[in-house]
This record gives C-alpha cells, sequence and structure tokens, in this order.
C-alpha cells in the first residue's frame, strides 16, 4: 500500500505544478488584459470628461489668460466674477423661469398621461385597443415634417404661446410604450381583485397600479424633464417674443453674440467700479463658457441622482418590442 502511495507521489507532485504553472500563466495574462482595459477605459472616460471640466476651471479662472489658451490642466487666477457678471446679461433670469416652468409643468403632464394612456393599453379588454395603440404609436416613425408641423401650431393659435411648449409633448408613445410594458408585466391577478371587490377603471389605475408603478414613472419623469429642458427647436420656430425665450435659445443667441455681450457687460462694471482688471474683464470666451455652464449645471446635478432610473428605463425601451 505504501508502494502504491509512493509511486504516485511523484504524479500528483506533477499535477499540482502543471495547475499552478497554468493559473498563474491565465493569471499573468488576465492582469495584462485587465490593465490594457483600464488604461483604455480611463483614456476614454477623460476623454468625454476633460471637455467639460475645461470649461468649468476656464470659467473661475483669470480672463486674460483663458482667452489666450492658457488654462489647460488647472485654473489660474481663481475667481468668481463671471458667475456674477453672467446675471447682468438681459433675459438670461426670465429664460431660466420659463425653462424650469416649461420642463416642472411638462413633465408632470406628461408622466400623468403617459401612465393612464400605458395602462389603458394594457388592458385586453380596451375597445379599439390595437386601432389606437397602432394609431398614437405610429406618430413616433412617422411625421409629417417640420413646415406641417409649424402650421398646424400656427392654426391652434400656439406661437408665441407658453403651450407651445407644453402641449406637443404631453402624448409621448415611446412612454406610453415605457409603462404598457411595465403594467403588462406587473400580476393581473391585482387587478383582478380590486375588480372582483367592486373597484372601476380610474379606481384600479389610482389605487392599485400608481403604487406600483413608481420606477417606471420616476424614469419616464427623468427622461421628460431632460426633454423639455434641452429643447431647443420649438422656440427658435414658434416664438418671436423673448419674454417666452427658453435658456437654450437665450444659450444659442449668447454663443452667436458673445463678443457683444462682453462689452455690454464690461460697460455696467465700469460704471460701478473704476476699472475692470484684466482677470475679470469679460471676454467673448468667458461668456460662452459661463453660460454653457449655467445651462447644463442643472440637468448634470440631476443626472448621477437618478442614474438607476436611466439605466432601468433604457433596458425597459429595449425590450418593448
Amino acid at each position: 500500500m505504501s508502494d502504491n502511495q509512493t509511486s504516485l507521489t511523484p504524479n500528483t507532485r506533477e499535477i499540482d505544478i502543471t495547475k499552478k504553472t497554468v493559473k498563474m500563466q491565465v493569471s499573468a495574462t488576465d492582469k495584462i488584459i485587465s490593465t490594457i482595459i483600464y488604461i483604455l477605459f480611463s483614456l476614454f472616460a477623460f476623454i468625454c470628461v476633460y471637455p467639460f471640466y475645461s470649461i468649468i476651471i476656464n470659467t473661475i479662472s483669470a480672463n486674460d489668460l483663458s482667452a489666450k489658451g492658457e488654462i489647460i490642466f488647472w485654473p489660474k487666477g481663481i475667481h468668481f466674477q463671471n458667475y456674477i457678471d453672467v446675471f447682468k446679461i438681459p433675459g438670461l433670469g426670465n429664460a431660466f423661469m420659463i425653462s424650469l416652468g416649461r420642463t416642472v409643468i411638462g413633465t408632470l403632464l406628461t408622466v400623468g398621461a403617459s401612465a393612464f394612456l400605458g395602462f389603458m393599453f394594457a388592458q385586453e379588454d380596451m375597445w379599439g385597443k390595437k386601432f389606437w395603440y397602432r394609431f398614437t404609436i405610429i406618430t413616433m416613425f412617422f411625421n409629417a415634417g417640420i413646415i406641417p408641423w409649424y402650421l398646424t401650431m400656427r392654426s391652434l393659435h400656439l406661437t408665441d404661446n407658453f403651450l407651445a411648449y407644453i402641449l406637443p409633448s404631453v402624448v409621448a408613445p415611446f412612454f406610453i410604450i415605457l409603462v404598457k410594458t411595465f403594467v403588462e408585466a406587473t400580476p393581473k391577478e391585482l387587478q383582478q381583485a380590486a375588480s372582483i371587490d367592486g373597484a372601476g377603471i380610474f379606481t384600479i389605475f389610482y389605487k392599485v397600479i400608481l403604487p406600483i408603478s413608481k420606477p417606471i414613472l420616476a424614469t419616464v419623469a427623468i427622461f421628460s424633464a431632460v426633454n423639455q429642458w434641452n429643447s431647443f427647436q420649438d422656440t427658435l420656430l414658434l416664438v418671436t417674443d423673448s419674454k417666452l425665450y427658453s435658456l437654450q435659445f437665450i444659450l444659442y443667441n449668447y454663443i452667436n453674440q458673445a463678443s457683444s455681450l462682453s462689452t455690454m457687460v464690461n460697460l455696467q462694471n465700469a460704471g460701478s467700479t473704476a476699472m475692470a482688471t484684466l482677470a475679470t474683464k469679460q471676454t467673448s470666451t468667458s461668456i460662452r463658457m459661463t453660460v454653457t455652464i449655467i445651462v447644463v449645471a442643472p440637468i448634470l446635478l440631476v443626472y448621477p441622482i437618478f442614474q438607476r432610473f436611466f439605466v432601468k428605463g433604457i433596458i425597459i425601451g429595449a425590450v418593448k418590442g
């Protein structure tokens, strides 16, 4: 017995040594691959983040150095005068309130409409379900074009009207699909039990479906808010009254008129102080970058907080078919 054990021992040791060698080789290969992946993704992340980082550090750096392109990685001559001066530009505060108002009101109405229509389209006994569902969804794939859209909006008296920001986005086919998919995935027994207890369709929607649909409704709310905040084309095509300009449209105008705006702000500063220093004297570059941060910052702060809802919305949307 001892002879057999002795004869097997060398083979066992050889096998163990071979396994360790293979393990070490695989481990070394994995480390090299992982290192390469980390480097590539770090480089990709840097390419994505650096432009925005560069804008931030340029807005708080000396304006004369920023205009010369000397601010690369670190801010120099830190000051916050740009953010004080930018609110001296006429119309910026009003545009911010317009964008905020359209985002809040538009999001609430879109979430409400999407929730109810998605719920109704998920009902098997809905009258004309296939027709109305296809009638709604087809608008997501086909549209009449900008000119017919503009003529329709004008015939509805929605030019130079705040409602032009709200009404066209209330019924959003993509959001309806998201809610419909979510409701269809919920247990039918919940609705059946409520129906047996005498609950009507509105009661089932309000007391049964809405409470369990908070995740998908949050997803719709975030998507809708981002769309409303970033919207630009409707202001460009439908609005001529400067009191109704949105923040994105103001950004577009300010970027094109940055030179004249910087001169105007400098004249205002010269009236209140003896002479603006070179570090805080406004330039077209400082105006462009500061206004960009003012426009982007609110939605940028919201995104990380609700990122998980974006991911869930994308996953649900991917299986909407």
